[in-house]
């Protein structure tokens, strides 16, 4: 592939709900561009973007790949997303790369919980949305419904570029606006013709309202446009093209991947309408530094993907910021101060390496096996260095257990998901040694799936899973004194320590005092007693979980001047908190999340009720666009599965986010099942 100058670079995101067709479009992409000489189809395992065994097994994308194709002396850099929300992480990575995304709907369903989830993501970040309406040649296609549906659940501010020609169930073609010309389906192709006589007056309606927008964009426009003057085709482009950045236009096409409708008016609306890099505001550095987007400007770039290939190592995807990157260059990392040399740079088509001699600002590229790269780094010239905002993910809302099938796969598990947790930053690990759980944390069942399936099938290695424990802890309720005395006799050197301690509720994980008067402890013996309380502490009598919440206060013992011992006076520290157990009324404690919930608004009352029934507490609620976050407290006990039984609720439109909070005491009537199960796996 030539080299493309900052001027002629375009990076684009395809998203849309699971099953828009999405990876086929991506092969109607490259095919047009004439990239390949052949379309894949996911059925049959052989599409450029969906390459990975995991992915043409679940015949979806789960990860994204990128698709670069050259259209009229562009360079376009295509994204193919995976279209579940649980692989969020990977979408917000490459949304951090793009000045231009395309939305896709399937004509069949129309804006459906993956499309408005998808359209949230790109309003936040302000990004310039093209919506393609695909699979037109389906049957039972009720254009105008979709048309209703985008400008009702997406945006008012969505204008058609195109119509359908034809009915339902009778996909003739499309009409391209801007050019002024029907497209008709012509084998696996399209020829142009003129616009049926059926659809001027529409033609004139659409044509007409998209003058209108460019009239808004200055009052020199408006008179000319009211005035009765003609638009120029520069100025309808320029126009078009202000409204799409600020975010008052959204550009609607149509046609069907499958037929290759459209796909050439869309192949142009993105080098006519959608901004390159440099003329969009720029990723932030820390230090509120600014770095123009130019060739000319200091050598900057930041790594924004990475993707573990079991053949050629680690892959890291990066995007130049500024200035130019050449083969051989040597490079530098601020976060760690590492100077590298790029031992080569490529870009890849689906897992094809294409090799690069050079890189400009606005760019996309790749480098493999610099161990030093990670997602979010930034490297840049030495001489002028500069450390670009990383992406914030949300954190893990559900956690499973995993054990080896294989014993002797143990130290295998820690290895390969280490490795794979440099592809997914949403992805968490953690070994619990309360529990001696092994603990991988994900967006959804689906998510943590692939992670297994990819574990399998890249590292061999085969896990059970299970529920994680929940860590409880357990505290008193009461205050209470008890003797803990130590006594030994057994020939030759005796064990003697005695110890009265006054135990009570406090705020402190644990409190240690001492009120002795007189000596009846030596001062030396205090620091035992201490460590003997607090290695009992360690396993409260209930349950066996740790007890916190505990001050115990030394006031009175004695000691023997031969016999006594630090040993000694640990144990008798331990025997005065079993002693005193009756009186204290120990308990259970449960871990208490503050649990975000955002649903549509029809689905508030379920999602309310649904929270007092796990035993939550509903603290608030804020009111969103068509949406309304709850915000309760919830024991971490009920909220488990919570990621899988909220899809099931809101048919799969509300999400959440979860923090722990505190420990809470569990209901007494809770309790004995608590003890129980405990019990049982001591057994």
């Amino acid at each position: 592939m030539k080299e493309y100058k900052t001027s002629n670079v375009k990076n684009i995101a395809v998203l849309g709900h699971l099953g828009s067709g999405k990876t086929s479009f991506g092969e109607s992409l490259l095919f047009a561009a004439k990239a390949i000489d052949k379309k894949g189809e996911v059925e049959r395992k052989n599409t450029v973007g969906d390459y990975s065994i995991e992915e043409q097994n679940r015949q979806t994308t789960l990860t994204s790949s990128l698709l670069p194709l050259e259209w009229k002396g562009y360079k376009i850099n295509v994204f193919d997303t995976p279209g579940s929300e649980e692989f969020i992480g990977d979408i917000e990575n490459t949304l951090s790369s793009v000045e231009g995304a395309i939305v896709l709907i399937d004509a069949t369903k129309g804006v459906e919980v993956g499309t408005e989830r998808v359209w949230d993501e790109l309003a936040k970040r302000h990004i310039p949305t093209i919506i393609f309406v695909n699979k037109m040649d389906k049957e039972n296609v009720k254009f105008d419904e979709v048309i209703d549906s985008i400008k009702n659940d997406l945006s008012k501010k969505a204008v058609p570029f195109a119509w359908e020609i034809g009915t339902t169930n009778n996909f003739k073609g499309i009409v391209s606006v801007l050019d002024k010309k029907a497209k008709l389906v012509d084998g696996a192709g399209t020829k142009d013709a003129d616009i049926p006589a059926e659809l001027n007056a529409k033609f004139d309606e659409i044509y007409n309202e998209l003058l209108e927008k460019v009239a808004e964009t200055s009052e020199e426009l408006m008179d000319k446009y009211f005035g009765g003057e003609e638009l120029t085709a520069e100025e309808i482009n320029t126009g078009l093209k202000s409204e799409l950045v600020n975010g008052d236009l959204y550009p609607i096409l149509v046609g069907s991947g499958l037929k290759n409708v459209g796909i050439d008016v869309l192949l142009d609306t993105i080098v006519n309408f959608i901004p390159g890099p440099a003329e969009v505001s720029q990723k932030a550095a820390k230090d509120g530094k600014v770095r123009e987007v130019s060739e000319s400007a200091p050598f900057s770039a930041y790594v924004f993907k990475t993707i573990i290939d079991p053949f050629v190592g680690t892959i890291s995807f990066f995007k130049v910021c500024s200035g130019s990157l050449k083969l051989g260059q040597e490079v530098y990392i601020p976060e760690t101060d590492a100077t590298i040399k790029m031992p080569q740079i490529f870009t890849m088509m689906g897992k094809t390496q294409i090799p690069l001699d050079v890189v400009n600002a606005g760019d996309v590229a790749c480098v493999a096996k610099v161990a030093d790269f990670v997602n979010g780094l930034t490297f840049c010239d030495k001489k002028d260095p500069i450390v670009y905002n990383k992406v914030e993910h949300p954190t893990p809302i559900i956690y499973i257990a995993i054990q080896p099938k294989n014993k002797q796969d143990e130290d295998k598990i820690s290895s390969s998901l280490q490795k794979l947790r440099l592809e997914d930053e949403t992805f968490d690990i953690i070994r619990n040694p309360e529990t001696a759980q092994q603990l991988i944390g994900g967006q959804g069942m689906t998510h943590l799936g692939y992670i297994l399936e990819k574990m399998r099938n890249m590292f061999k290695v085969d896990v059970d899973t299970a529920d994680p424990k929940i860590v409880y802890r357990e505290t008193i309720r009461s205050k209470g004194e008890a003797q803990g005395r130590h006594k030994k006799q057994s020939g030759g050197a005796g064990q003697f320590g005695d110890v009265w301690i006054r135990f009570e509720p406090c705020d402190k994980d644990f409190i240690f005092a001492e009120e002795v008067v007189g000596g009846a402890v030596p001062k030396n013996y205090f620091p035992a007693v201490e460590k003997g309380l607090i290695e009992t502490l360690e396993h409260g009598p209930l349950a066996g979980f740790p007890v916190i919440g505990v001050k115990a206060t030394l006031y009175y013992g004695s000691y023997h001047p031969v016999d006594s011992n630090e040993l000694s006076f640990k144990i008798a520290a331990s025997l005065a908190f079993k002693n005193a157990v009756e009186k204290i009324r120990p308990t259970i404690l449960e871990p208490i999340y503050e649990v975000k919930v955002v649903v549509k608004d029809e689905y508030v009352g379920d999602i309310m009720g649904d929270m007092t029934k796990r035993r939550g507490r509903v603290l608030g609620m804020e009111q969103g666009h068509g949406v309304q976050q709850i915000v309760a407290e919830v024991p971490e006990a009920e909220i488990i599965k919570y990621a899988t039984d909220l899809k099931a609720m809101t048919q799969a439109s509300g999400r959440f986010s979860r923090k722990f909070l505190r420990y809470e005491e569990v209901p007494e009537m809770l309790i004995k099942k608590i003890v129980d199960e405990y019990k049982k796996e001591q057994k």
